[in-house]
């Protein structure tokens, strides 16, 4: 791939699925044997970004929007009706030997490791088909279980493995020929928030060690906040935002939260010429401040209340990105 070539690009990606129509009941399935009908949908139409080498990128929609249909594109699992792609420099539908020696693709929902079998059996395997010599292995899985934390675990059957043993055991069997673009589709689905944040620190660590270039699609914002400064977000097959989160969140939320504890108890109405009341508890008082009068308000706030304690807060993501998603519904309905 020649220098300073984006690792991955698409332009005017498209995928269109014909599906058969069938009406319920017992002549819906008669008249479907004798004339079937079809139509198409699209599930992924005129999609177009670019991916620097080494960048990690969020990619976020709702179900249905398009998200893994485009991951299965970019890995070749599956052709584009239309426009073009490029990763590491291939043609992915081609699926060439040195283009997937290149990529990996995990999905949560799906598993590689033999159930019965411990983990170390299937990576074995890994490394069998990619043509990795046994001292290159056991170096890299030894490596590689350091940095997830896994030890005992790669010795015991799949069965029995906790899921986030299990997730962190199959990200192992992926990486284990060292890729320069993962493609990860809900890698932290199901685990418990102390998994999350050792997947989420493994890949922080992958990708400063080896410079590889990340798309990241997660249902858990906390998984993008914490390694994506860029997102885009699909919504019914269409790209309608390709920009860094930060800039996002600042435009979705043009105020800050502030909760407040107080010595005694005020009235509601006390608080409201300071911006919008989200609760009041009695000691406890939640308000929405315009950013623009943050600092001016808060020392209002300080200099006229008894405050115990003052905490400033930027709006939960989940519900920016829930309120986007829906005014994106609506837009496409009017």
């Amino acid at each position: 791939m020649p220098p300073n070539t984006p690792m991955i690009t698409a332009r005017g990606l498209s995928k269109t699925f014909r599906v058969a129509e069938k009406q319920p009941g017992f002549q819906g399935t008669l008249r479907h044997l004798i004339r079937r009908r079809h139509r198409d949908v699209a599930a992924v139409s005129g999609v177009s970004f670019v991916i620097e080498a080494g960048e990690m990128v969020g990619f976020l929609g709702p179900n249905g929007a398009g998200k893994t249909t485009t991951l299965k594109m970019l890995s070749g699992l599956i052709h584009p009706t239309g426009g073009e792609l490029s990763v590491a420099g291939f043609r992915p539908e081609r699926r060439q030997r040195a283009f997937l020696e290149q990529i990996t693709l995990v999905m949560g929902n799906k598993q590689q490791l033999i159930w019965d079998l411990p983990p170390l059996d299937s990576i074995r395997v890994n490394a069998a088909v990619y043509g990795i010599d046994a001292m290159e292995t056991k170096r890299r899985i030894s490596e590689l279980a350091d940095m997830l934390e896994l030890g005992e675990e790669l010795h015991r059957p799949v069965r029995k493995l906790s899921l986030g043993q299990r997730m962190k055991a199959e990200l192992l069997a992926s990486l284990l020929h060292r890729p320069r673009v993962l493609f990860l589709d809900e890698p932290t689905l199901g685990l418990d928030v102390t998994a999350q944040a050792r997947v989420r620190d493994f890949l922080a660590d992958y990708n400063r060690r080896f410079g590889a270039t990340v798309l990241l699609t997660s249902h858990y914002m906390g998984d993008i906040t914490a390694l994506c400064e860029r997102v885009l977000l699909i919504h019914q097959g269409q790209l309608f935002h390709d920009g860094e989160l930060e800039a996002l969140t600042s435009r979705l939320a043009p105020f800050r939260q502030v909760r407040l504890e107080l010595q005694k108890a005020y009235p509601q109405a006390a608080f409201e010429c300071y911006g919008t009341v989200e609760s009041h508890q009695e000691h406890q008082v939640l308000l929405l401040v315009n950013r623009e009068r943050l600092t001016e308000t808060v020392a209002a706030l300080l200099t006229r209340f008894p405050v115990v304690d003052l905490e400033v807060n930027d709006p939960p993501i989940e519900d920016l990105m829930r309120s986007l998603f829906s005014a994106a519904a609506v837009s496409d309905q009017a």
